[in-house]
C-alpha cells in the first residue's frame, strides 16, 4: 500500500500447467485433466494476462489466477 502513492502498482500471476519444455509432451494428457476447462495453458495465455495487468492502470495488489479453473473454489 506505501507504494501506491507513488503509482507503483504490484499484482502476481499465478499458473497453472503452461505447454512449455519443462513438461514433456508424454506428461501433456495427464496434465490437460487438471485443469476445469479441459487443456493446459498456452504461453499466448500467459501474455495475455500480462498485457492486461500493464493496461489496467487501476488494478493493484492483485493475484490474477491463470490456470484454466484449477483455483476455483478453494
Amino acid at each position: 500500500m506505501e507504494y501506491a502513492k507513488r503509482g507503483i502498482r504490484v499484482n502476481a500471476v499465478a499458473l497453472g500447467s503452461i505447454k512449455t519444455p519443462m513438461h514433456s509432451a508424454e506428461t501433456h494428457a495427464q496434465l490437460d485433466t487438471l485443469h476445469p476447462i479441459g487443456h493446459m495453458g498456452e504461453i499466448a495465455d500467459v501474455i495475455d494476462a500480462l498485457l492486461y495487468l500493464e493496461s489496467a492502470n487501476f488494478v493493484t495488489g492483485e493475484i490474477l489466477h491463470v490456470d484454466g479453473g484449477q483455483s476455483a473454489g478453494h
